[in-house]
């Protein structure tokens, strides 16, 4: 690029919803690829291909090159949340299951802080080598690029050290290599000896995949009874938790909220009465765009309390349950959302809004869920598909908080507020899980004997 100059909020924004259309478009594909062929292989496939993409953007010649391979990167990572806590899911007994998805979703919401540490320090720098093949500068924005590729590279090596899922081993009917893997965990978590694990053999019972799996009759279950409830719920709750697209959002409301505290005349305002004066006060300077980097330590710090409000529900869910625990979090946050600008005091109002956003929170407990109640042979894909409708549904609201931020502020925060609220009411036809032991294993027996679960 000759100028460089890629931070315009109309090309960041086209970027990012471009972004979540690649994310949209590749979901489904890799979660239909992770159940025919494997979750640990099709995740190596896509960390790779993902991270090696996004290096190659960072050598980009001009805006459209960038924007092109970051579509595709974005094809290539599509679904490695789902895929990662399906094969995570399927690695740990049942009754762990849910608490350890949860654990592992609070490193996944550092995710955003992380960047923006990651950020600090190294776009400031003034270094620039010209290249002379592809008449550019390699400065510091695409050193991030690359930088940010490389926890890619670093987990799929770990990966490649790992075992394959024993529970789509052997939903596939490779017992004896569902049984090999098993020894190895066995062994690594207890420091044996393969011959020192106890089970010698896997009894076979009723594959759901007995016979030729197409396309076709791998998805149509999804459709039909028993698990047509819930994949008509879990893509009304994923559709209705849109609080990720306000988290994208979160530098530049921190920025506007930074820029209004350092006058000291926005301590009686709402956060929308901040937004406006910060724009306001923007146009009639020099227009120049800057991030404060005090905005970038507020993103960390949200990011880390996202995470640590994520560790107290996973020590929660076993004792309220899954379903009860995600009710209660959409009915505060929800709640929080509508009063954000109801209350005339910018410090007041700012913390309704951090509490807003502590509803993606809810998006773990939703994965548990979905990790329960669709069978293993087509679960990779049925986690990505119900999250589908979401997606879609983000990649509107990214575009629609933009505008509404500017022009009506509060009837973004009154309409996904209460969206989040009424998630409440959808939920609560989801079945109770808060039970005692023997209660759940003669649920999940039940279930399985009608093919909506699998308990192995």
């Amino acid at each position: 690029m000759q100028d460089d100059k890629i931070g315009d909020a109309e090309k960041v924004t086209f970027e990012e919803a471009l972004s979540k259309t690649g994310s949209i478009l590749g979901a489904i594909v890799w979660g239909y690829w992770a159940d025919q062929h494997g979750r640990r292989r099709t995740l190596i496939l896509s960390l790779l291909l993902g991270a090696a993409i996004n290096m190659v953007s960072s050598l980009s010649v001009d805006w459209v090159m960038l924007l092109v391979l970051q579509f595709i990167a974005s094809l290539m990572i599509a679904g490695q949340y789902s895929l990662a806590m399906t094969l995570l899911s399927e690695c740990v007994p049942i009754d762990r299951r849910t608490i350890v998805v949860m654990m592992v979703s609070s490193i996944y919401l550092l995710s955003q802080g992380t960047m923006a540490v990651l950020a600090m320090p190294i776009i400031p720098l003034s270094f620039s080598f010209y290249l002379p093949y592809l008449d550019i500068q390699f400065n510091s924005w695409r050193l991030l690029l690359v930088i940010y590729s490389v926890p890619s590279v670093l987990t799929a090596v770990w990966l490649y050290f790992m075992q394959e899922s024993p529970k789509f081993v052997y939903s596939k009917g490779r017992e004896q290599k569902a049984l090999q893997i098993l020894k190895i965990i066995h062994g690594i978590n207890n420091r044996r000896s393969l011959q020192e694990y106890p089970v010698k053999c896997l009894t076979r019972r009723r594959s759901h995949t007995e016979g030729a799996v197409t396309t076709v009759n791998h998805i149509t279950p999804l459709f039909r009874k028993p698990l047509l409830k819930y994949t008509i719920i879990m893509n009304l709750l994923f559709l209705l938790d849109q609080l990720s697209a306000f988290k994208v959002w979160l530098p530049t409301i921190a920025n506007h909220f930074m820029q209004t505290s350092h006058t000291g005349n926005g301590t009686h305002l709402n956060l929308c009465d901040i937004i406006a004066t910060s724009v306001k006060d923007s146009e009639e300077s020099s227009g120049t765009c800057a991030l404060n980097s005090s905005a970038l330590v507020i993103v960390l710090v949200v990011g880390v309390i996202l995470s640590l409000t994520n560790t107290a529900v996973s020590l929660l869910v076993s004792r309220v349950g899954r379903r009860n625990l995600a009710m209660a979090i959409t009915a505060v946050c929800g709640a929080s959302g509508v009063l954000v600008n109801l209350v005339p005091y910018s410090a007041a109002s700012a913390a309704l809004f951090v509490l807003q956003l502590m509803g993606i929170v809810v998006f773990g407990l939703y994965t548990a869920m979905c990790v329960a109640f669709f069978p293993t042979y087509m679960r990779a894909l049925a986690v990505t598909l119900t999250m589908t409708g979401s997606r879609i549904a983000n990649f509107i609201s990214i575009q629609l908080i933009n505008y509404l931020l500017t022009n009506n502020c509060e009837i973004a925060f009154y309409v996904y507020g209460s969206a989040l609220a009424f998630s409440t009411v959808i939920a609560s036809f989801l079945p109770n899980d808060h039970r005692t032991r023997t209660t759940q294993h003669e649920i999940l027996e039940e279930e399985v004997a009608d093919g909506s679960i699998d308990s192995f």
